[in-house]
């Protein structure tokens, strides 16, 4: 595959022929050949998610602005394993390698450990050469030597029934009463509409500010919605003619991932939440998903934490892995640091007119 540029840094020059372990070499990114066999290896591989596809990181390339350092793992002209890396130039942190921004998924995909190890020294060498503060691979599963395991994140996923009269015992009892209550006694009903998208947009953005956190741009999901098209739901719960609650959710292979929420919290109702995710889980059965991926939450994030195992969900924590260049101490951009505790108690009580835009900018350098 010769329209993919092969590139290792030594100490004094550039080469064109990279072998960091036998009959492998490594390949950065630079051309459309490379970006297919790329997307193609994500779509078969065991493991592969939407956040390891170029769709989701060339989106978050366009939206942020961010720096791609992608590279392909290879044997001949087979490719044998993926990682995609971006670099994110952050104003309260400096520079940092992340695999990948605002996703949940994301580190090395590969065949066999010699590739994973290979590609996991070119990263580090990356970090190295242009250095960044923290290198972090965000692993569903870890396993690659020489980083640190960083296990504050959990993930919760589980399988979906095959047929859609199984959902009537697919969520525990607690759960499915307050679906019942929501549409019986609240009189809320759902939509599944993507031109519904800005509304869920405001509807996250609200949320983000009563939470104390910070809001991704409306482009961010617009974006996405336009390079994923069908892949991207977007979902709505009206009470009446007021909208209550949205959802923007992808579907990847067999797997759909709730991702963006948002309620309003103006609006007394109760089951609201769990509404809107039973309406994606049925949705999901009837479209022959298998799987569905209520994403991560930090472990002391108990709210988020609770509300999923009250879903009938388990919690596993995840295989995230860091590595710090030596001189530079990792950064904490977590809302949970007490650093930033002041200013996530005044966050709320700040207009929207001011948390939207100003949460849009810190956005760039936070990288989720």
């Amino acid at each position: 595959m010769s329209v993919i540029t092969a590139t290792t840094t030594t100490a004094n020059r550039t080469t064109r022929e990279t072998a960091t372990a036998p009959n492998v070499t490594i390949h950065s990114v630079h051309s459309p050949a490379a970006r297919r066999a790329w997307a193609r290896y994500v779509e078969r591989a065991p493991g592969g998610t939407l956040f390891h596809h170029p769709d989701w990181c060339e989106t978050v390339q366009t939206v942020f602005g961010h720096h791609p350092l992608h590279r392909l793992a290879m044997r001949g002209q087979e490719v044998v394993g993926v990682l995609p890396l971006i670099e994110v130039r952050s104003i309260l942190a400096g520079k940092l390698l992340v695999s990948v921004p605002y996703g949940t998924y994301g580190g090395i995909l590969s065949d066999d450990a010699t590739a994973r190890q290979t590609l996991a020294s070119e990263a580090k060498r990356l970090a190295d050469q242009r250095g960044a503060r923290s290198l972090e691979l965000r692993s569903a599963t870890g396993g690659v030597e020489g980083m640190v395991d960083d296990e504050r994140y959990v993930a919760f996923v589980r399988p979906l029934p095959l047929r859609v009269e199984e959902l009537s015992t697919y969520l525990p009892r607690k759960a499915r009463a307050a679906v019942r209550q929501a549409q019986q006694r609240e009189g809320l009903t759902v939509q599944h509409d993507a031109t519904l998208l800005r509304t869920v947009w405001k509807l996250y953005a609200r949320s983000m500010r009563r939470l104390g956190s910070i809001n991704y741009p409306y482009r961010f999901f617009e974006s996405l919605v336009e390079q994923l098209e069908r892949r991207a739901w977007v979902t709505v719960v009206w009470q009446d003619r007021r909208p209550l609650a949205g959802l923007l959710s992808f579907v990847f292979r067999d797997v759909v991932y709730p991702y963006f929420v948002g309620l309003d919290e103006r609006i007394r109702c109760t089951g609201a939440t769990n509404l809107i995710y039973f309406a994606l889980i049925e949705r999901a059965v009837r479209a022959g998903l298998r799987r569905f991926d209520f994403g991560r939450s930090r472990k002391d994030n108990t709210g988020s934490f609770r509300f999923k195992k009250n879903q009938g969900f388990e919690a596993r924590t995840l295989g995230y892995q860091r590595y710090v260049p030596t001189g530079h101490a990792p950064p904490d951009l977590t809302p949970s640091n007490p650093r930033l505790a002041l200013a996530r108690r005044i966050w709320p009580r700040l207009p929207l007119s001011l948390t939207r835009p100003v949460g849009a900018w810190l956005a760039k350098s936070i990288p989720g």
